[in-house]
């Protein structure tokens, strides 16, 4: 890299803000153009695409060189270094008019996310992290919470079409209370500002764009970023969780109990 990381995440911030800006006046009002599939949050409207052309161009001047790969248009994902874009994570919340939606990008570097930055652009809260350098809140630094599970918020992303997913799923709702929104990037931002707890996410059906950001806000933010069954994490493995260091101990306890009862 010609600079170090922490120079990216900073020139990352103003690109990411306009792009959120951008999309701001359609909040609420924005017209559904497109379906991905046929799940309910999977549209696509024309802010998507314009704001995800926008952070393409503007990105790349950052560093030629550097490739881009988005939600709606793609890209080379095996590139050395590439940025993964999600113009408007939450869309259907976005058209809706719920707070649940953000403007994210993620710099990836030899297959390790480096640089992220998650746009609230409702709220006006831009999350940022470098790797080796921590997490911030408009430039405030923010941090996970201390909480054990017990008194945890938990999100989670759990397929239950499984039924060994469905029977683990309704153990853990015993222990824990579990919550959704379906919007990954604001879901990782109250994570590492402690406000919510942790993420559990089992056979899942988003993509790489939807966690490199915040798996990195998340760890930068003390908290532990792991792959179910591994103590390491690989952004492109999406079954993971997310939490401080004794919650994270806690589930996976549980998963390992559970594994041994089946």
């Amino acid at each position: 890299m010609s600079h170090p990381f922490s120079f990216y995440t900073n020139e990352a911030v103003a690109i990411v803000k306009q792009a959120g800006l951008m999309v701001l006046p359609a909040f609420g009002q924005a017209k559904v153009i497109d379906q991905k599939d046929a799940s309910p949050g999977s549209v696509v409207t024309e802010l998507d695409q314009r704001a995800e052309v926008f952070l393409t161009e503007y990105l790349k001047r950052i560093e030629p060189g550097i490739e881009v790969v988005g939600e709606e248009f793609g890209g080379n994902h095996k590139a050395e270094r590439f940025w993964l874009v999600d113009s408007i994570d939450g869309t259907a919340h976005f058209v809706r008019g719920n707070p649940f939606c953000t403007t994210m990008v993620a710099l990836v570097v030899e297959g390790q996310v480096v640089s992220s930055c998650i746009y609230d652009f409702v709220n006006d809260q831009m999350y940022t992290a470098t790797r080796g350098e921590g997490a911030f809140c408009n430039g405030q630094p923010i941090h996970v919470s201390q909480r054990s599970l017990k008194d945890a918020y938990l999100f989670w992303e759990i397929n239950l079409e499984k039924k060994q997913n469905l029977e683990f799923f309704l153990q853990l709702q015993k222990k824990v209370t579990l919550m959704k929104t379906q919007n990954c990037g604001w879901e990782f931002a109250m994570i590492a500002s402690g406000k919510m707890d942790g993420r559990i996410c089992i056979d899942p059906f988003q993509y790489d764009w939807d966690y490199a950001p915040g798996s990195l806000l998340v760890a930068e933010a003390g908290g532990v970023v792991a792959n179910i069954g591994s103590s390491d994490y690989d952004y492109k493995n999406h079954e993971f969780i997310v939490a401080n260091s004794t919650i994270h101990r806690e589930l996976k306890n549980l998963i390992d109990q559970f594994s041994h009862e089946i």
